[in-house]
């Protein structure tokens, strides 16, 4: 069953609920009012009649004719009296009721009796409805009278009668008004519904670049729809990046095949001597370390993307690590004539994995020995700057251009300068210090200029703030 539907359905359900509590409810307190208003008069008319009474000092009565001449307030014209004996017969009757015989109930003659007054309703064949009172009169002890009152309840009764009427009319007018209106209103609800639903279905044929127009008001669909585009933007990002990554991969690791296949090729046209195919395999092998250094990164990414890397979370003494790296990037150094130096250290502690840090600041030293001019130096440092450690690492190579600062930790990214100036570069080894950087709370950044050099700058919280 549609959305629709359903809370069209539901709102009906719960509005009819409420119409028919709501008119019994009425109904009830309706009746009740007409029948205390009517109790009320009667109450009032038999007051009038018991004074009427007193008045005279209660002698014996005499014609109704002559009572009523005397006390013209008994004569209501929709109102009857009857005037009874303590043994419960009547003495006087109004002349509207001479017609018709209205003896006294025993419970209103016990009641009487008692000296209470009693409200009863009452049904004589061929009569309507009756509402009785019956009030005693008391005299020095002794039941003089009881004066019983009572009106027709025909009027009360139309009057409900016509109120049932309009009610059993009205409710399923308004029943229906409001189903209608209820549609048009879940319609309009569920508009915005139908817009995220279209666009998910040109999204799932692959338009990535649809995108909802939100509502001004933050209601539960504006916050619906800003998610939705929200997203969308992570799902085209991601579809992106994937894009990107599978061709920079496949590019990546062609080269490598295409030399090797190249090379062998050429080896295998004529017989060659035997330092020539040496020479042969030495580059093929290097160019398998180079793929193979390639794929283990990606399984590494791949791995850490989906959470199945683990991070240990111990305290590692930080300016320890950071001398076992300077004594580690010192070798690296020499081969190209690289002085590494270790300009500053102080005393830090931090949360993590000794090895994957390790793994940090030698990838960052290594691509600083990598990038550097021959006979240049490196500079590594680690200071304690607003209550975290900062390890900085500064060459005075080759440099990054400012447009591709922001690029240079994606996967696979390598500047045409970087590529020109050594082929041994994957593209994986900044996107994987950074990611052990965030996986540590911290972030790296850098600083550089072409042809003056780059900063690398790792920021870890200390194992104080940490904790």
């Amino acid at each position: 069953m549609p959305l629709r539907v359903r809370l069209t359905l539901w709102y009906g359900t719960a509005l009819a609920l409420i119409l028919i509590i709501f008119s019994t409810v009425l109904y009830v307190i309706t009746a009740r009012s007409l029948r205390d208003a009517v109790d009320q008069s009667l109450e009032e008319t038999a007051a009038v009649a018991v004074r009427s009474l007193e008045e005279r000092g209660f002698l014996p009565l005499i014609d109704e004719t002559e009572l009523m001449s005397q006390f013209p307030e008994l004569a209501r014209i929709d109102k009857f009296f009857q005037i009874f004996s303590p043994s419960g017969t009547i003495t006087i009757r109004s002349p509207n009721v001479k017609q018709h015989e209205m003896p006294l109930s025993r419970q209103a003659l016990e009641v009487a009796s008692s000296g209470h007054t009693l409200f009863e309703s009452a049904k004589y064949p061929k009569e309507p409805p009756l509402r009785l009172i019956s009030v005693p009169i008391i005299y020095r002890g002794s039941l003089l009278y009881i004066v019983q009152v009572g009106t027709t309840m025909d009027s009360v009764e139309q009057t409900l009668n016509r109120l049932l009427l309009v009610l059993l009319v009205s409710m399923p007018v308004a029943l229906a008004v409001s189903l209608v209106g209820g549609w048009f209103m879940a319609g309009r609800a569920l508009r915005p519904v139908d817009a995220i639903t279209l666009a998910a279905q040109r999204i799932a044929g692959g338009d990535l670049t649809q995108r909802l127009t939100a509502p001004a008001s933050a209601d539960e669909i504006g916050r619906l729809t800003n998610t939705f585009n929200d997203m969308i933007d992570r799902l085209e990002t991601s579809f992106r990046q994937i894009r990107q990554f599978s061709s920079d991969a496949s590019h990546e690791l062609r080269t490598p095949l295409t030399v090797m296949r190249g090379e062998t090729e050429l080896a295998l046209r004529r017989p060659r001597e035997t330092d020539d195919y040496k020479i042969v395999l030495e580059s093929n092998l290097e160019e398998i370390d180079r793929m193979t250094r390639i794929v283990d990164e990606l399984l590494f990414l791949s791995r850490a993307d989906m959470g199945e890397v683990k991070m240990e979370h111990l305290p590692v003494q930080l300016d320890l690590l950071i001398e076992d790296v300077h004594r580690q990037a010192s070798l690296l150094g020499q081969e190209r004539d690289i002085q590494v130096v270790l300009s500053a250290t102080t005393s830090a502690v931090v949360l993590g994995d000794e090895l994957r840090l390790r793994e940090l600041f030698l990838n960052l030293l290594d691509n600083a020995v990598k990038y550097s001019r021959p006979s240049g130096t490196v500079d590594i440092a680690l200071t304690i700057y607003q209550g975290q450690a900062r390890v900085s690492v500064t060459d005075h190579g080759i440099g990054i251009a400012q447009e591709d600062q922001p690029q240079i930790f994606d996967r696979f990214y390598r500047t045409d300068i970087a590529r020109a100036h050594t082929k041994k570069g994957t593209g994986l080894g900044l996107a994987i210090c950074a990611w052990i950087a965030e996986s540590h709370r911290g972030e790296i950044e850098v600083q550089s200029q072409v042809g003056e050099g780059s900063t690398f700058i790792v920021t870890l919280p200390l194992a104080s703030a940490s904790a």
